[in-house]
């Protein structure tokens, strides 16, 4: 069942000028962007993606944009610039230490909200170039992960934040196991747009729209080399797995290929029509 604020906020949103339009908003969201290659499929393969499919906002998870470790301030502007309107993140935006004063101030760089205390912003609204509001929440997994705070009871409260404003919500549930993913989107069902998972680098094959109406993937997968283990060299990673010595981690060059997913969302309603995955090779 809706909750009394999403009931309220749609009412409010279907007496507005323009809402109610037969042609939905269509969302695209990029998977992973790892490290150069990534960055380069975004920016030689995006413009097309957005005129072909008519996408009115892009959101991308960056967090392994610099060397498959972090962000840093040039990179994340460098996105920006591509036509990406919000970057989400996750586990490793902390890794540039030169990010924390860039996220402090920059509102389309998220990060988790369930970060206990933390710089930055975790759940905003942007305008798409349509006029519609869009909300975005980021969020981070437990399992085998940091033992953050709780991302389902964190997510009601930003969720019930972004209501007030919006009814279009996308929530980047940035987590490692299928299993907290899936409670995820069956817990928002009905109460935001797209719960969409992202940190394993494999988009899986299970996009649907849940019952409620809530646009849901396990994994949007990786925008980066394919001919990789999840973005890292083959041979690296292999190694690390045969010896269990330290390695340092190179990223991948070879079979540079954009995934995410089109999400259609009803601008009355908040909800969404359709899912579709995309994968692209450069």
């Amino acid at each position: 069942m809706l909750s009394c604020s999403r009931v309220f906020n749609l009412l409010l949103n279907n007496l507005q000028p323009g809402n109610g339009s037969l042609v939905p908003m269509k969302i695209l969201f990029i998977g992973d962007i790892v490290g150069q290659g990534g960055r380069t499929a975004v920016h030689r393969l995006l413009p097309e993606i957005v005129r072909e499919y008519g996408i009115d906002f892009c959101i991308a998870n960056g967090e392994n944009a610099a060397g498959g470790l972090g962000i840093t301030p040039q990179i994340a502007q460098q996105l920006l610039e591509d036509r990406i309107d919000v970057i989400t993140s996750g586990n490793h935006i902390w890794d540039k230490k030169e990010i924390l004063d860039f996220i402090s101030t920059e509102r389309r760089l998220l990060r988790p909200a369930n970060y206990p205390k933390a710089p930055g912003h975790s759940a905003e609204v942007y305008t798409a170039e349509s006029g519609e509001k869009v909300g975005v929440l980021n969020l981070s997994g437990r399992i085998y992960m940091a033992p953050l705070e709780c991302p389902f009871r964190t997510a009601l409260v930003k969720i019930s934040e972004l209501q007030r404003e919006c009814s279009t919500i996308i929530v980047d549930f940035h987590a490692e196991a299928t299993s907290e993913k899936q409670a995820m989107g069956w817990y928002l069902d009905g109460e935001v747009s797209a719960v969409v998972g992202t940190h394993t680098h494999v988009q899986t094959a299970d996009a649907t729209i849940l019952p409620k109406g809530t646009a849901y993937v396990t994994d949007v997968g990786m925008t980066g080399p394919f001919d990789s283990v999840i973005g890292i060299e083959k041979d690296i990673a292999i190694q690390k797995f045969l010896t269990q010595m330290p390695y340092k981690f190179q990223v991948a060059k070879m079979d540079l290929r954009l995934s995410g997913v089109v999400i259609e969302v009803e601008s009355s309603t908040g909800l969404a029509r359709n899912i579709q995955r995309l994968q692209i090779s450069l």
